[in-house]
């Protein structure tokens, strides 16, 4: 199966972390036969992805001070804008994100959880929303400090809502 129409599903990380896991997410996703490809988000402009029809899976670190990793704050910025319209996504993007966190960056950590530690990736999401992207998804949360047990699940429910969302592109 391929995705007809489009470039194929591109997955954008950002952080050592991401980008393990968004490597491995695209090795995964060639061996189910989609068009996948793995992308740095500080070259996300080569993407075109407010011009172009696409599926976007968005792999995203918070680093200290709820912070993305330096070479995600170009595309964090771009998302972030303003003055984008409401509608500058609209019936282009299709996304889904998986957030990466540690709460062992957090000063009260012995009561915080994923959510608490994932700050750019919920901020992500919510500002795709807002311009115009459809959520094929929900949003995961993972913590580096319970060992990103968090991933796996996420993973495997991102397969069958992949599926939909290409056949329902098609």
């Amino acid at each position: 199966r391929v995705c007809s129409g489009m470039a194929g599903v591109a997955v954008l990380h950002g952080g050592e972390l991401a980008t393990e896991i968004a490597e491995r997410l695209v090795k995964e996703g060639k061996e189910k036969g989609l068009a996948m490809s793995s992308h740095d988000m500080a070259t996300f402009q080569s993407l075109k992805l407010a011009e172009e029809p696409r599926i976007a899976i968005f792999v995203i670190q918070t680093v200290e001070n709820d912070e993305p990793p330096e070479s995600a704050g170009s595309c964090i910025r771009f998302f972030k804008r303003k003055t984008h319209a409401e509608d500058l996504l609209a019936g282009k993007m299709s996304f889904a994100v998986l957030a990466i966190g540690d709460s062992n960056l957090l000063l009260d950590r012995q009561t915080t959880t994923a959510k608490d530690c994932n700050k750019i990736g919920q901020a992500l999401d919510a500002r795709l929303e807002q311009i115009g992207g459809r959520r094929f998804m929900p949003r995961g949360e993972a913590d580096e400090r319970t060992g990103l047990t968090e991933v796996e699940p996420w993973a495997a429910a991102l397969w069958p809502a992949l599926a939909a969302e290409i056949a329902a592109r098609a």
